[in-house]
C-alpha cells in the first residue's frame, strides 16, 4: 500500500504543479509512477468539471470552457502543451530522424509548435462549450483520464527514440519500462471510470483513444524509430480532443 501511495504521489508531482512536499514520498522511478497517470487525470478532470459546472450558469458555456481549459493548462504547468509544441516543431520541421529529434530538444517554439498549441486550445475550448450540460462532468473526467492512458500502451510497445548521443529524456524513463500488471490495472481503472460515467456511450471514447494511440505508434516508429517525452504529451493532447469530439458530436 505504501508503494501504491508513493507511486500516486510521484505521478501527481510529475504531472501537476500542485504544491505537495517532495519529501512526502520515497523517490520512485517515473516508470513506477506512470501507471497512475490516468488516476491523476481523473482527479484533474474532476476539478476542471467542477469549475465548468460552477461557471457555466453565470458566464455561459463559452467563457466557462475557456476558464476550464486554462485551469488544466495552469495546474499541469502546460506540460502536455509543451510536448505538443516540441513534437510539432520537430516532426514538421525536421526532414530526417536526426533533425526531428534535434529540433525537439530546442526549448524555443517555432511556427509549427505555435500553431499546434493554438489549435489544441481552440479545439478543446470549443468542444467543451458544445457539450450538453449533462455531459460536462462525465466527459471532462473521462477525457482527462483516458487521454493520459494513451501513455501506457505507447510506452509498452515503443522503445526510446534517443538511444545514443544526447542524454535520454523523459521518454527513455518510461518507454519499455512499464510493468505489465500496472498497465492492466490502470486500464481496468479507466474502463471502470468510463463505463460508470458514460454508460452506453463508454465505447466511443475508447475507440477514439485506441485509434489515436495505434496510429501514433505506427507513425512515431516509422518517423523517429521510437518515442520521446514530447511525443507522449502530443498524443495526450490529440486524444483529449478526440474524446471531446465524441461528446460534442450530434
Amino acid at each position: 500500500m505504501k508503494r501504491v501511495f508513493g507511486g500516486f504521489l510521484a505521478a501527481i508531482l510529475f504531472m501537476t504543479r500542485l504544491p505537495l512536499p517532495r519529501s512526502a514520498h520515497s523517490p520512485l522511478p517515473l516508470s513506477s509512477a506512470a501507471p497512475y497517470f490516468p488516476s491523476v487525470g481523473a482527479l484533474l478532470g474532476l476539478g476542471a468539471a467542477a469549475l465548468d459546472v460552477y461557471l457555466r450558469p453565470h458566464l455561459g458555456a463559452g467563457a466557462a470552457a475557456v476558464a476550464t481549459v486554462l485551469f488544466l493548462v495552469m495546474i499541469t504547468g502546460a506540460l502536455h502543451e509543451d510536448g505538443l509544441a516540441d513534437c510539432a516543431d520537430g516532426l514538421g520541421g525536421g526532414r530526417t530522424r536526426e533533425q526531428a529529434l534535434h529540433i525537439m530538444r530546442d526549448s524555443r517554439i517555432g511556427s509549427y509548435g505555435a500553431l499546434a498549441i493554438a489549435g489544441s486550445l481552440v479545439a478543446r475550448t470549443t468542444l467543451i462549450a458544445e457539450l450538453a450540460p449533462v455531459q460536462t462532468v462525465t466527459y471532462i473526467i473521462c477525457t482527462e483520464c483516458l487521454s493520459r492512458w494513451t501513455v501506457l500502451p505507447l510506452a509498452y510497445v515503443l522503445s526510446p527514440a534517443r538511444t545514443e548521443g544526447a542524454a535520454p529524456g523523459q521518454g527513455a524513463r518510461i518507454a519499455g519500462r512499464l510493468p505489465t500488471f500496472g498497465i492492466v490495472a490502470s486500464t481496468l481503472f479507466c474502463l471502470a471510470i468510463t463505463v460508470s460515467l458514460l454508460h452506453a456511450e463508454w465505447w466511443r471514447p475508447w475507440i477514439a483513444c485506441i485509434l489515436v494511440t495505434a496510429m501514433s505508434a505506427v507513425y512515431f516508429q516509422r518517423r523517429i524509430g521510437g518515442i520521446t517525452g514530447d511525443c507522449f504529451g502530443a498524443v495526450i493532447q490529440i486524444a483529449a480532443t478526440a474524446v471531446y469530439v465524441c461528446g460534442a458530436w450530434r
